[in-house]
């Protein structure tokens, strides 16, 4: 079982109805189109960057990763954006990143 972040957690509890309806949506999304698991995990990554979203691309590039990425997989989803969302928002996004692996599992 994954280990969530303690804010997460705590919104759970407080609305266990209402994240069920957020992940049953997030399910839902998966399964109706031709995406793999992979390949959706990478776009969220990129929307998680766009949105500067420390905690979405250490979701996002953690699970690309269980599902097959590969770290230059990861990393080339963040240089695609460097034009789209701006350099220092790709660099922080790198670096985020690059703290994953510095942290204890």
């Amino acid at each position: 079982m994954p280990k969530y972040p303690k804010n997460y957690v705590m919104i759970q509890r407080r609305f266990s109805k209402l994240m069920e309806a957020h992940e049953e949506a997030g399910r839902l999304a998966k399964e109706s189109g031709p995406l793999d698991a992979k390949t959706s995990h990478l776009v969220q990554l990129a929307a998680c960057v766009a949105q500067h979203s420390e905690g979405g691309v250490h979701s996002h590039a953690r699970r690309a990763l269980k599902e097959g990425a590969t770290k230059e997989e990861i990393y080339h989803t963040i240089a695609l954006l460097i034009n789209t969302v701006g350099f220092p928002t790709a660099a922080a996004a790198f670096s985020w990143v690059n703290d994953m692996g510095r942290r204890k599992k």
